[in-house]
């Protein structure tokens, strides 16, 4: 008989760590941020006070997509879904009080990743902070935002640039951050199947991988921090098999296909969120029990860090309340029901053990046709990931219409109570605040000293070199995300989404 896989060994199919959370349990983050870099620093202190052990920031659409606040198209949409951030006077702000050296943050953020995230090594600058030290994670996963999500701004190839610069030059200035979080939680919210999850992830890993092998980085160099982020959805057993699958798949792609040797270079570390698509605005208090539901798994499935989303989210942004609510979750989950105290809980169960094979063959074979297609970029645009994930959410839309797939409140078991829980207001004076504030920004620093560093950018835009070298110097200058963004929009041009080809 094969000797049987362990904990903390090649595959990782029972997880990364021979003692998992016996020796150190995962890092419990609370995904936060909303109108101005003032409000979310309190709420950021409020959740540390409650006892979160990781920072979890979410940016506003502006900043996502890189535009001021000011931008015409900002309009109604700053701090909505997330902080505004438009400089580094406003990422100074955000963080007043929180010594960055002390906290491991993740920055959920994608075509403005390099500006986000060399504000916030500036902003730890001058705290004083060794930024060698640094520790935590920028999103930075530009593909699933072509095929899931769609806050992209360049086209997909200079994107992939900006991407490896970023792995060449953390590698050297802060070595502890993850230089990306390779995301197949969008993709699950945009409607695939939880195998489609794990292989248009996996897929978007190699290309990342061979983008950085093919700008002259040696594999084992980066691959050690790049790390993962994927979807808990309400399949309880199934979502515990797809983690075990994603990891075991993973060590053999980097160990097989790249030739990776180091032990953190096959290692799929992974955030884990409970879903967002599965909250109802009926019966609010019921997505108490998804999130438990869903919590449990990512922990029975190996995480490495959680969010759990708040009872509320289908209604409006959390309130405190309903934060610590989700927050209390992880720590019931952590300290009262034991699960923490042993390595891998459901290893050896038949069902999981077989639904792990099936996620794993299912997920090989979409990887297998992508690589005939020619590899990631050739699939997206030939629209093939976006059309699968596109027949799968209509799948499951109409599961739910006939009634075929039961959701508590919504097409079985309803109530006519009306949901009691009151909705978190945003500040409406918040958006004029900040726009004041820009432009008090612009008319105090030195404009010369801006136009001449973006015009290095520039220049080094239109040439090969590392990109994140300028991209600090202009922030340093106080140029904004808006102003750095659309001097690389000068160069690359911008990403229009083209038909299916297929």
């Amino acid at each position: 008989m094969p000797t049987p896989e362990q904990p903390g060994q090649f595959p990782y199919t029972r997880g990364i760590y021979p003692e998992m959370y016996r020796s150190r349990l995962w890092t419990m983050r609370q995904y936060a941020g909303f109108g101005s870099a003032e409000e979310s620093n309190r709420r950021y202190r409020y959740l540390l006070s409650q006892g979160i052990t990781g920072l979890s920031v979410a940016f506003d659409l502006p900043t996502q997509m890189g535009m001021d606040s000011d931008h015409p198209l900002a309009a109604g949409e700053v701090g909505r879904v997330g902080v505004a951030i438009c400089s580094l006077a406003d990422m100074e702000r955000l963080f007043e009080g929180i010594r960055l050296e002390q906290v491991s943050t993740s920055m959920t953020i994608n075509s403005t990743a390099s500006i986000l995230l060399a504000l916030y090594v500036l902003a730890a600058r001058r705290q004083g902070a060794d930024t060698r030290k640094l520790n935590g994670t920028i999103q930075n996963d530009i593909l699933k935002e072509y095929v899931a999500r769609g806050t992209y701004i360049y086209p997909p190839r200079p994107a992939m640039r900006i991407i490896t610069d970023i792995f060449a030059w953390a590698g050297v200035n802060v070595p502890d951050w993850n230089t990306i979080s390779i995301s197949g939680y969008h993709i699950r919210e945009a409607g695939s199947t939880c195998a489609q999850e794990v292989a248009f992830t996996l897929v978007n890993a190699i290309a990342y991988i061979e983008a950085a092998v093919a700008a002259g980085l040696a594999v084992d160099t980066f691959a050690p921090r790049l790390s993962f982020f994927f979807n808990v959805h309400n399949n309880f057993l199934e979502e515990v098999a797809k983690f075990r699958a994603a990891r075991r798949l993973y060590a053999h792609i980097m160990r097989d296909r790249f030739g990776a040797t180091n032990p953190r270079s096959l290692t799929l570390r992974f955030h884990a969120q409970t879903a967002g698509s599965t909250l109802t605005a009926q019966q609010p208090d019921v997505n108490l029990v998804r999130v438990s539901m869903q919590a449990m798994a990512a922990v029975l499935g190996g995480a490495q860090s959680l969010h759990t989303n708040s009872r509320d989210e289908a209604l409006s942004l959390p309130s405190e309340e309903s934060a610590r609510l989700a927050l209390r979750t992880q720590q019931i989950i952590a300290y009262e029901t034991g699960v923490a105290k042993v390595t891998d809980p459901l290893g050896g169960s038949h069902a999981i053990e077989e639904m792990t094979d099936r996620i794993e063959r299912e997920a090989r074979e979409y990887i297998q046709r992508i690589d005939a297609m020619g590899g990631t970029l050739k699939a997206i645009e030939a629209g093939f990931i976006q059309s699968e994930i596109q027949n799968a959410a209509y799948d499951y839309q109409r599961g739910i219409e006939s009634g075929k797939t039961v959701v508590v409140g919504v097409n079985r078991f309803r109530s006519q109570e009306t949901a009691s829980i009151p909705a978190f207001r945003l500040d409406p004076a918040a958006e004029s605040r900040q726009v004041d504030r820009l432009r008090e920004l612009r008319s105090s620093r030195s404009a010369s000293m801006v136009a001449d560093r973006l015009a290095e950018l520039e220049s080094v835009a239109r040439s090969s070199g590392n990109l994140m070298p300028p991209i600090l110097n202009c922030a340093e200058a106080f140029a904004t995300v808006g102003e750095i963004s659309d001097t690389l929009r000068k160069v690359f041009g911008e990403y229009r989404e083209q038909a299916s080809t297929l």
